[in-house]
């Protein structure tokens, strides 16, 4: 953020050894992401990292490869298959509730981050498999956080291969769920069946590997983390989070929410964009210029890496107004109208917009809905909170909440 504000919209740096540039101004990063992408690959130090230590997926792919997996995985996120998924989502949550009640009663703090990636993991195996890991996720969440501790820090020692732990327990999972199918479709069951438009061929083992570990990934972690950040703001922020339980309240009267539910919770949605703005899971992008081009009057010399940060951007005080504060209904259709596309852009933009990016968003709003009706996550009086750079934008040290209670347990009827 200083970098953006004393030297600019396209501010030179140096990123290790290699020349960089920040990109912060909407119309920029949509010229790199969107209009002249197929001049920006992915091919930087993290992306490479992340190829070699997590897997060779959708996520860093290029050229012909990656718009064949694309081709391959984009009907598994269509919205309506998507829409499906919704009571496995609220299935998991109000299974942790059941266990926070307990705990709520006992007076005792919880990891909200710990707590919000168990779920989110829990609940993207089973979307992808088909099948509950509840007695993995511990193993499989520290193998995943320490193969991403690799990725930001490629230097650093590490104990335990972190990718073959992961491969080889989802390696016996898709053997198991080939062998065994499903009660109802899983996206395993789509990727298996899904034919190249082009070739006809389907995707082999090792892609089918690398995709679900992929999806495994972007799946759980970006989205719990934009969980986690979610309870922190509307504990420093309790007018929001009174606004929250009041819609809640009004529309569902402590029932599970549905797919149905989503489009009359508007302000359920607004807080989560509100959450992503501030703390964007996905905070940096990286891309290498391929050839010399020109962003705004600036020539960007080939092989230079670029640097897109939505959590500059987001804050940035020349496209929002009081920038560090919590206001969940400046993402209203009032509001939001003529703002740059991209002065927002938490899923990314353009080609390469993140193919989850429905899933994400059906998930979270459905488990901020069922929580906020029950409980109200409070924060210790002198715990401070400070976000943490690595792949993704976790709070340092934990999250540690108190749980208030806010109603009668939910009904399932």
């Amino acid at each position: 953020m200083d970098l953006a504000l004393r030297h600019g919209d396209l501010a030179r740096y140096r990123a290790g050894s290699e020349p960089a540039f920040l990109v912060s101004d909407p119309d920029l990063i949509k010229h790199v992401l969107a209009d002249n992408a197929a001049n920006y690959t992915k091919a930087t130090s993290v992306n490479s990292a992340f190829k070699r230590v997590i897997a060779d997926g959708l996520l860093v792919s290029e050229g012909p490869v990656w718009r064949r997996q694309r081709r391959l995985m984009q009907p598994a996120f269509h919205r309506d298959r998507l829409s499906a998924l919704a009571a496995q989502m609220t299935a998991a949550t109000t299974d942790m509730l059941e266990r926070w009640d307990a705990l709520a009663e006992q007076g005792a703090a919880v990891d909200i981050a710990e707590e919000m990636s168990s779920l989110t993991l829990r609940i993207t195996v089973k979307a992808l498999f088909g099948t509950d890991i509840a007695e993995h996720v511990e193993t499989v969440g520290k193998r995943i956080a320490e193969g991403l501790a690799i990725v930001v820090s490629p230097d650093q020692p590490t104990m335990v291969n972190a990718k073959a732990t992961v491969a080889g327990l989802l390696t016996e999972i898709i053997e198991e769920r080939l062998r065994t199918p499903a009660s109802s479709p899983d996206l395993l069951d789509m990727l298996q069946a899904a034919r190249d438009e082009e070739t006809g061929e389907p995707m082999t083992r090792q892609e089918l590997l690398d995709q679900m570990m992929t999806l495994l990934l972007a799946g759980y972690e970006t989205t719990a983390n934009a969980l986690g950040w979610t309870w922190y703001l509307l504990a420093r922020n309790p007018g929001p989070a009174h606004a929250l339980r009041a819609e809640l309240g009004a529309v569902l009267s402590g029932r599970v929410p549905t797919v149905v539910d989503l489009p009359l919770l508007p302000y359920n949605r607004m807080v989560l964009e509100e959450s992503m703005r501030l703390y964007p899971p996905a905070w940096i992008l990286g891309r290498r210029a391929i050839q010399d081009d020109l962003l705004g009057e600036r020539v960007i010399p080939a092989g230079s890496v670029v640097a897109i940060c939505p959590a500059v951007t987001h804050r940035h005080p020349a496209h929002w107004e009081d920038p560090e504060r919590f206001d969940p209904e400046r993402f209203t259709k009032e509001r939001s109208v003529g703002r740059k596309p991209f002065a927002y852009f938490p899923f990314g933009g353009g080609p390469r917009l993140c193919i989850g990016h429905n899933f994400a968003m059906l998930e979270a709003q459905l488990v901020i809905a069922t929580v906020a009706q029950r409980f109200n996550p409070r924060l210790p009086l002198g715990h401070v909170v400070e976000p943490q750079r690595l792949f993704v934008l976790r709070p340092r040290g934990g999250l540690p909440m108190l749980l208030d209670q806010t109603a009668p347990a939910i009904s399932s009827n």
